[in-house]
């Protein structure tokens, strides 16, 4: 984290302070980093990176040794901030990439505990978000231009007189902020999301949610492509049976998955699952809904 008097003489000065709009507002995700492989998917601290071609697309993801690679829970901050920014678009409000909030409301806006060492975890969090560094060709007018950024450029927390925490403010990158803006790169998710517990299970919920959108039909992926897409240190082996495990319990909220095999290769198959319109609308609120007859 940067001194206080840097971050108010830098690129502070020059941005307006987006004040939050609270938690109750629908959770949104953007596409970018749904469909691609930005975040670490271990609990255990990652410093290996992660270098990813396929195509045009290419993606370099670089973490210190001191705070490691921003994970997969990480992102949940992003999550929170790109909610923000749209329903505060939605609602005609201005937006910026200077953000003021609380951590109480990060922590219940991703369903998290709100005790002392939740915060801990929080300020963990946006120091991974801040030292772990990115390098894509995504969203770059020329596939072999380089964009370099970090998930938070800067943060700082505002202390009582006692040392209590207040509140906190944040600067987002302009990769990211920029594709938030526009709204053909966010995707509403289920706020059911926060309660998967593991890093593959979180990262195959979005990509799901990215390509299986409500199409009836569904969507497929070859088990080897998506190991790759995941940019996980584990074998292919040892993923396909953790996507097995998925499959058998049918974690990811509202998607129906399924394993074909043929030829002697897997491919993991995807569709939505009807749901009741009303219970939609309930779960984006972040309401109870009870499924029992």
């Amino acid at each position: 984290m940067k001194p206080r008097a840097a971050f108010r003489s830098g690129e502070r000065a020059q941005l307006a302070l987006f004040p939050s709009l609270g938690r109750d507002i629908a959770p949104r995700d953007a596409q970018d980093l749904m469909a691609w492989p930005f975040f670490s998917l271990a609990k255990r601290r990652r410093v290996t990176p992660i270098d990813f071609r396929m195509g045009a697309t290419w993606i370099s993801v670089e973490a210190v040794p001191e705070h490691g690679m921003a994970t997969i829970w990480d992102a949940d901050v992003l999550i929170w901030a790109a909610s923000q920014i749209v329903a505060a678009r939605d609602a005609g409000l201005p937006t910026s990439r200077l953000m003021a909030t609380t951590p109480h409301e990060i922590l219940t806006f991703t369903g998290r505990g709100t005790g002392k060492d939740h915060y801990d975890r929080l300020k963990a969090a946006l120091d991974r978000l801040q030292s772990t560094t990115v390098a894509t060709s995504i969203r770059q007018q020329h596939q072999r231009r380089r964009h370099r950024f970090s998930w938070i450029n800067e943060w700082q927390e505002r202390l009582d007189g006692e040392g209590r925490p207040l509140g906190l403010e944040l600067i987002l990158p302009d990769w990211f902020y920029a594709g938030v803006v526009d709204r053909t790169f966010v995707l509403t998710i289920d706020r059911a999301y926060f309660d998967l517990t593991g890093g593959l299970e979180r990262w195959l919920y979005r990509i799901v949610r990215k390509h299986g959108g409500q199409q009836e039909g569904g969507w497929s992926f070859d088990v080897s492509h998506l190991h790759l897409k995941s940019g996980a240190l584990s074998p292919l082996k040892q993923f396909a049976f953790e996507l097995r495990g998925i499959v058998r319990r049918q974690s990811l909220p509202g998607y129906a998955l399924a394993i074909e095999r043929a030829f002697g290769r897997e491919r993991l198959t995807f569709a939505p699952v009807p749901v009741d319109p009303f219970e939609v609308a309930a779960r984006r609120m972040g309401l109870a809904v009870d499924n029992r007859p």
